[in-house]
């Protein structure tokens, strides 16, 4: 393409080329990725099955095993609607600014400024929280694996804080260094991905002893108090939610993916079958061999998985080998988030959307990458991370603020694109389509999304203290009013929308 560095060899395929033209961007990205590293990319940042292990307690504690079992099906079937909307909008236009672009396209013409400005703010927020959610999961693994082997260690605060920041600067390090090397490495994580789901599964089902079909699919449990085991459950399903959020991180890969338009949807809709598959037979295994939910609730390790092992094996070593493969997967979701999250604040700064937009827009010649955007990831998470010094609570709901920041994302997309589709005109020409299917589709994933994202907000116990707060309502109210000032101060006169460089009529 005419003004890039990049060589044709890495500019992609003739449609990639017509795409970037069309989309009026400059191909600043080396395309190395491809159908089985792309999709490796979206299933390991998903890590359904390792993050809905991680984060049983919560569902246990809202849900019980059956609770478990049946929202993770509910969320599954929902995101399925969800995964075809975010795929057909990426072939339509595959750019790593994905939903504010797509926003910036579909909505009607004198809002798309105002709602994808916002979307994008929604998304840059949504990844850079989801950075600090993984990392804080892969922190609570490592601090319950301490406190198996020494039962005297106190984690503190600042314990979790510093592995935090370790984790994140680790998946730095392969956003960096290793960047070229980048699509490989997430083909063998996928490999990983697969293989320790295997590690964990035997061992469970051929050494743990087995509760009643019956007792696991029907018991449910109410330990939030809420006013039915109903209630109870559908709070405890943002731990499926979490797992299963995130297919719209291949289109933020987008400019890196060669014959994006097609390979990104096939990507995206592969996931949700290799993860869905993984994760309903992971949980429903765990929960057969979880024993005595009270106990396993109570454990002085703060985490139900850990002590599952445990229990399972009878064995120190074995409990840390499966634990350190969770581990090891959870820190391959970091590496995956951390690249996506760059690639959104690069898109978003590249339109001018965010303060320093210049500098985090900035691209250096030989690494190929968004450098600035990558680092300032980084930045962000460590600052998140001191957040844990002073509410663990508070901590523990940004992984739920990134739930529900994209979510919105996800309903203010597919809803645009519902509205053109009746409201005219056509909608662009794309390689992978919902054919005539695609309004009912979209309607079923806004439905599913509106429960998804309600529920996203609930604390988890029905009398709620300063302990108890799910502070994730407060951090979206704050960031939707810091962007909306910014709007107002800056942006407004900088940012006008992805939409105004299209040339689709030509």
């Amino acid at each position: 393409m005419t003004g890039t560095h990049i060589s044709v060899k890495s500019t992609g395929t003739a449609y990639d080329q017509r795409d970037m033209r069309v989309m009026g961007k400059l191909q600043e990205l080396r395309r190395n990725f491809r159908f089985i590293s792309i999709l490796g990319f979206a299933c390991t940042l998903m890590s359904t099955w390792e993050i809905v292990l991680a984060s049983t307690a919560f569902a246990l504690n809202n849900g019980g095993s059956a609770g478990l079992i049946w929202t993770f099906v509910i969320v599954v079937v929902g995101y399925s609607f969800v995964f075809g909307s975010l795929a057909e909008m990426a072939s339509m236009a595959p750019t790593s600014g994905g939903q504010y672009h797509w926003v910036s396209e579909f909505a009607p013409r004198r809002f798309q400024r105002l709602m994808s400005y916002m979307t994008g703010w929604l998304c840059v927020w949504g990844w850079l929280s989801g950075i600090a959610g993984v990392c804080f999961f892969t922190a609570q693994l490592i601090e319950a694996l301490i406190i198996l082997n020494h039962p005297t260690f106190v984690p503190q605060p600042y314990h979790a804080t510093l592995l935090i920041i370790a984790v994140a600067a680790f998946s730095i390090f392969f956003n960096t260094f290793l960047a070229k090397k980048l699509p490989l490495v997430e083909a063998i994580l996928l490999l990983i991905h697969i293989a320790g789901f295997f590690a964990i599964l035997i061992p469970l089902w051929t050494l743990a002893p087995r509760a009643n079909a019956k007792d696991v699919f029907t018991t449910f449990h109410n330990g939030g108090g809420w006013n039915s085991e109903g209630t109870s459950a559908l709070v405890g399903i943002l731990t499926a939610v979490i797992s299963l959020t995130g297919s719209d991180s291949a289109a933020h890969m987008s400019e890196e993916t060669k014959d994006a338009g097609v390979v990104l949807p096939r990507s995206i809709m592969w996931s949700i079958v290799v993860n869905g598959s993984l994760g309903f037979i992971m949980l429903v295994t765990f929960c057969f061999t979880l024993g005595d939910l009270d106990s396993i609730l109570q454990t002085p390790t703060y985490s139900p998985l850990v002590q599952v092992f445990f229990n399972t094996t009878n064995s120190y070593a074995g409990s840390n080998v499966m634990t350190a493969i969770i581990i090891i997967t959870l820190i391959a979701s970091a590496i995956s988030t951390i690249a996506t999250c760059s690639r959104q604040l690069w898109a978003f700064a590249r339109d001018k959307g965010l303060p320093f937009s210049s500098i985090l827009a900035h691209v250096y010649q030989g690494w190929d990458i968004p450098l600035n955007a990558i680092f300032m990831s980084f930045i962000v998470t460590a600052i998140l991370s001191l957040i844990n010094l002073g509410s663990t609570v508070a901590i523990q709901a940004v992984a739920s603020l990134s739930a529900s920041m994209l979510l919105t994302s996800y309903m203010v997309s597919i809803s645009t694109l519902l509205l053109r589709r009746y409201t005219g005109p056509n909608l662009p020409t794309r390689r992978w389509s919902l054919g005539r299917w695609g309004a009912v589709v979209n309607i079923v994933a806004l439905c599913f999304l509106s429960v998804f994202w309600i529920f996203s907000f609930f604390p988890p116990t029905a009398v709620v203290t300063t302990t108890t707060m799910n502070w994730n309502s407060l951090m979206f109210a704050i960031i939707v009013v810091v962007a909306l000032v910014y709007y107002l101060l800056k942006a407004r006169h900088e940012y006008v929308g992805p939409v105004m460089l299209v040339k689709r009529d030509s």
